[in-house]
């Protein structure tokens, strides 16, 4: 009884430290949380001046995006899965590549290329005799949709082309059989299956859309990410960032469960039977124009949302070769990687002690702890960002002898805990994962054989999930290494990173220093993309 006891005080103290964001906002609203009535005068001020642009613009930009991830995601996924042209098993994978690409390096890489003085518009003024600008300025929201669009768009495809290769293959022959001609078989067929997929994609592209601050805040676009940083940093008012943190993680949730909702609507045939019919169930050939239809629809976004910005990016990279920072590039790869490593050895570490709590005892406390703490990739960087520094500000005022701001700003203490916040949820997915595929009969052979506690962790379940904890630590290692609005705020000083630096730079029009941190942000994201390709591909074997 004490051990269990003790247990529970360590997944209930766990909680508390992952939640602790959340917590912090919603104190805020309390009548402690400011003084007087300072909280309600903040939030009609709000209401009568910034809180309207950032509502509109958070709108159309979520309405631009919707719209592009499904038109480019759906179709796509579409082409590879339902249709057999040459060139659809190097698209199957490609067209996972924008993953690899943050959202906010394909951002710098258009504006360097179609900017008034990029290379694109200097020539066609020259050839044409053009005066001013040829394009519209690319920093408005419609570009910021463009920009999310072709980054976020492989959710959508991806779990689309799950969904069509899952059922729709067969079912579309069966169709066929039946006489329905091709544009009916995808409109009545096709297009219903993947729905639930669609939805649960569209809710990810949407909360990535609004986590998203590097974006926003180089196009100049009031949304709510750059209001919280702007309420914080410029205006020194904690009240209004909390409350405006608070709207966005309102937001957030209704998209998660949104994504909830259309997740537990997916009822994919997964029997032998169902597979067997639509390998028999062979995709549709194409010749002639539409051939030329499919390479257009499966070509385009890999060209717009990896090839061009990649590109792009090395222009200015090889013009300014010679003047690049190579010795600090060298410090800020050692703080990222110093970084990346510390908070995924932690969250795979955190997330293997969730997943063995929840497999050797499943009651209700240690079922809500490891489902909280599943929540917090959902939760926008600049929340967390908000929800961690609250406290502190609360507890430096009640004991400034605490030095409680120093432990959490000047040191990686505040960094890695807001890393863990939202990445231990990375790797308790990979890590739940992998013991989905142990049998429960091992533990309890096991178990008559002696080993019990940790050491049936070490002994049975180590060398069966070595697989998955590798996979966990890749990808919370580039997720930190990625991440920019929490590192932008709490990074120790004289500790950036290649995300931050790479923001800086191109903040200050320096294209092509900051050209060199992005790429290689490009090549650490193509890791866990590969290994997403080589998974899809085996399994489809």
């Amino acid at each position: 009884m004490p051990l269990r006891r003790l247990r529970h005080l360590f997944l209930l103290l766990l909680t508390a430290a992952l939640m602790l964001p959340v917590l912090a906002l919603l104190g805020a609203w309390l009548p402690g949380g400011a003084p007087g009535a300072q909280a309600t005068e903040i939030l009609l001020e709000m209401a009568r001046t910034v809180l309207p642009d950032y509502l509109a613009t958070t709108f159309w930009l979520c309405l631009l995006v919707t719209v592009g991830v499904i038109t480019v995601g759906l179709s796509s996924a579409a082409a590879v899965t339902l249709f057999d042209f040459p060139g659809r098993r190097f698209f199957e994978w490609a067209l996972l590549l924008p993953l690899a690409m943050p959202a906010y390096v394909v951002a710098y890489a258009y504006t360097d290329f179609l900017q008034y003085s990029g290379p694109l518009q200097t020539w066609l003024r020259a050839i044409t005799g053009l005066q001013g600008r040829v394009f519209p300025e690319i920093r408005n929201t419609a570009g910021a949709a463009w920009v999310l669009t072709f980054a976020l768009y492989p959710y959508v495809y991806l779990l689309a082309r799950t969904a069509l290769a899952e059922r729709a293959s067969h079912l579309m022959e069966a169709a066929r059989l039946l006489g329905a001609p091709l544009s009916r078989r995808i409109r009545e067929v096709a297009l219903p299956l993947a729905r639930p997929a669609v939805a649960a994609g569209v809710a990810l592209a949407l909360m990535e859309t609004l986590a998203d601050f590097g974006v926003a805040s180089y196009f100049g676009i009031q949304t709510f990410t750059a209001g919280i940083y702007k309420a914080w940093l410029a205006m020194d008012n904690r009240i209004a960032a909390a409350q405006l943190a608070t709207v966005l993680l309102a937001l957030v949730a209704l998209l998660l469960w949104l994504e909830h909702r259309s997740r537990q609507r997916l009822r994919f045939v997964s029997s032998r039977t169902a597979r067997q019919a639509g390998a028999e169930a062979r995709p549709v050939p194409l010749k002639g124009m539409r051939l030329a239809a499919a390479w257009a629809v499966c070509g385009l976004p890999l060209a717009m949302g990896f090839v061009a910005p990649v590109l792009f990016m090395f222009r200015p990279l090889l013009a300014d070769w010679g003047e690049l920072p190579w010795d600090r590039f060298l410090g800020w790869a050692a703080n990222s990687v110093r970084l990346g490593l510390l908070s995924a050895v932690l969250a795979v570490a955190l997330a293997l002690l969730l997943a063995y709590a929840l497999r050797r005892l499943p009651d209700v406390l240690t079922r809500a702890v490891v489902w909280l703490a599943g929540l917090g990739y959902a939760v926008p960087g600049a929340v967390i960002v908000v929800g961690l520094l609250l406290p502190v500000g609360w507890v430096q005022a009640r004991w400034p002898e605490a030095d409680a701001a120093y432990w959490v700003t000047a040191t990686s203490l505040g960094l890695v805990w807001a890393y863990l916040v939202r990445f231990v949820a990375v790797a308790l997915q990979s890590v739940q994962s992998g013991y989905a595929r142990i049998p429960a009969s091992l533990d309890d052979s096991a178990r008559m054989l002696g080993s019990s506690g940790f050491g049936l962790l070490r002994r049975v379940h180590w060398p069966l999930l070595r697989r998955s904890v590798v996979a966990a630590t890749l990808l919370v290692f580039v997720d930190v290494m990625k991440e920019l609005p929490a590192t932008l705020v709490l990074r120790p000083f004289d500790s950036d990173t290649l995300a931050v630096v790479a923001y800086q730079l191109a903040r200050d029009e320096r294209l092509g220093e900051a050209a060199l941190p992005s790429l290689a942000l490009v090549l650490v994201g193509l890791i866990p993309v590969l290994l997403l390709s080589r998974t899809l591909r085996a399994r489809n074997a």
